[in-house]
């Protein structure tokens, strides 16, 4: 489903919902509150944010998984697998398994570490560390408090910021910012912060900053008309940066979040793609939700995460390591 617009401008009936976004709130911290959290033998560092909707958590998990599997780790992936029918724990195994079974974000990670979907996280991570993983990086799951996290970064589009800053259903915040601010040990800003989303915050945290940045290929759509449609929370961005790389776009279409592409609704636009000798394009995210048949005639903007000081993600992932070493010795002595 579409995010409402006034989640982004407020508004009488945001005013009027946001008495429910305090039950909402209270719900939330009752359940962090009366939860007592299981910890496994390696690290677990979540990927999270605050509002609902996109934010760019998939590619900074894969960034991680990245930057921490190039020190010899081996890290394996924990998802809730959103869109998917799989309850898990599962390891994915992308020959078989569809979006439709475990979802798309499932599927991007699983192309560069063992994954793993579990609605119940303290399960899935137990199942990762029973087949090897030596350390987990969770996708989403910040506001769940099943499993111990040992790291947790907060990623904000700094073109979306907070949104109208109301809790859900009166806006699109999870929690209260002050509260979730003070849960985590990094906030991560990604691409231009248009929102100044730092403005107010007394942050005691790391702030790392980052952009989503084609890879190998997108420079090729420079000059060539191009139909793009797109079925993420934030479609606009997947246009703006087919734009940036000097794509001509003679038709733009947009679709829920995790939308479920239907035979007919791919053919519907190849063929208007067609009639405009456009190239179809789409993101990496639809494109493992696309009917298999189908895939090969559309083009994927692949894109991933450019950070603006590499050595500041480093000194971060080295704080886990010697969080963890930490609490391992005093267990060990205890």
């Amino acid at each position: 489903m579409r995010a409402p617009d006034f989640w982004t401008a407020g508004g009488i009936l945001s005013t009027l919902l946001t008495p429910l976004g305090a039950g909402y709130d209270l719900a939330g911290r009752l359940r962090r509150a009366l939860v007592h959290p299981v910890r496994v033998p390696v690290p677990v560092l979540c990927v999270g944010n605050l509002v609902a909707g996109g934010a760019g958590k998939t590619p900074v998990a894969l960034s991680l998984l990245s930057a921490i599997a190039a020190r010899g780790v081996a890290v394996h992936a924990l998802s809730r697998g959103f869109g998917g029918s799989e309850a898990g724990p599962l390891r994915v195994d992308p020959p078989y398994h569809d979006a439709g079974r475990v979802g798309d974000e499932a599927l991007l990670l699983a192309a560069v570490a063992p994954t793993w979907v579990a609605r119940d996280r303290a399960a899935g991570a137990r199942a990762a560390v029973a087949a090897g993983a030596a350390a987990i990086v969770m996708d989403d799951g910040f506001q769940n408090p099943a499993l111990a996290k040992d790291l947790s970064v907060l990623v904000v589009d700094g073109e979306y910021g907070f949104g109208n800053g109301r809790l859900i259903p009166a806006g699109p915040l999870r929690e209260r910012l002050a509260d979730g601010l003070a849960r985590a040990d990094a906030l991560i800003v990604l691409d231009p912060d248009r929102r100044d989303v730092l403005a107010g915050l007394a942050l005691r945290i790391p702030v790392l900053r980052a952009r989503l940045v084609p890879v190998a290929g997108g420079d090729r759509l420079a000059g060539q008309r191009v139909l793009a449609f797109a079925g993420i929370a934030r479609p606009e961005k997947v246009f703006a940066t087919l734009d940036s790389l000097g794509a001509v776009l003679v038709g733009c279409r947009s679709f829920p979040d995790h939308h479920r592409y239907r035979l007919a609704e791919v053919e519907a636009v190849l063929a208007r793609a067609a009639s405009l000798d456009a190239v179809p394009v789409t993101t990496e995210k639809d494109a493992v939700r696309l009917p298999p048949g189908l895939r090969a005639r559309v083009r994927v903007l692949s894109v991933a995460i450019e950070w603006a000081n590499p050595h500041a993600l480093a000194q971060l992932l080295d704080r886990v390591a010697a969080k963890r070493a930490v609490a391992d010795a005093a267990g060990g002595r205890a």
